[in-house]
């Protein structure tokens, strides 16, 4: 019986470390990530304007009015991931270093674009309004999409679907500010539906 209970013990110690080498691992891959928006809960934001923003089934979804949910904290340099869905008409955006958080435009922010429909498509899906154009723009509609977004001083980087659309753009209009996902008027009757999965920061 001791013999049984000495081996018992030494596979199972060997399984807590190798679990602990697998969770330290997987820790360190993601080291420095915060998570701002989980499927869960809205506590990291703050509603700005009329949008219909709510909790469904693991994501936060609004498909009518004009609003915005704004990060309750501010950052200057940084990564985001975000993981969202669009219909094909929607005017969504992920706005970063907003500087006037009860008022955000693309004056007073940079808008990385949601936009498959805009009229001058230079600056719809993919590209940072007034400051990177995109060609050919890629499109978003009907499909769960992850928009990677870098800034570190002036510079801009951001990639949609693992395909680079802005590379190194450059501005330095605005240095810090919050983050703001948006939901605008779509193309027909306000009828855009914008949904959002996950985002994450990582303050670079």
């Amino acid at each position: 019986m001791k013999r049984w209970s000495a081996i018992t013990l030494g596979l199972l110690l060997i399984g807590l470390t190798v679990s602990w080498h697998a969770q330290k691992a997987s820790g360190q891959a993601e080291a420095g990530w915060i998570t701002l928006f989980d499927g869960k809960s809205l506590d990291n934001w703050d509603t700005v304007g009329d949008a219909n923003w709510r909790l469904v089934d693991g994501v936060v979804v609004a498909d009518k009015g004009n609003g915005f949910l704004v990060s309750k904290n501010s950052y200057t340099d940084f990564q985001i991931r975000a993981e969202f869905w669009v219909d094909d008409d929607a005017n969504s955006g992920i706005f970063i270093r907003c500087t006037d958080p009860t008022k955000i435009t693309s004056k007073n922010a940079y808008e990385v674009n949601i936009y498959d429909q805009r009229p001058d498509p230079s600056y719809g899906t993919g590209a940072i309004v007034d400051v990177a154009k995109v060609s050919p723009m890629p499109k978003a509609g009907g499909k769960w999409n992850v928009y990677e977004i870098t800034a570190k001083g002036p510079q801009f980087t951001v990639t949609l679907n693992g395909t680079r659309t802005v590379d190194g753009a450059s501005d330095s209009q605005h240095g810090s500010g919050r983050i703001a996902l948006q939901h605008g008027a779509g193309v027909v009757n306000d009828a855009g539906i914008v949904k959002f999965r996950k985002v994450e920061i990582r303050p670079l």
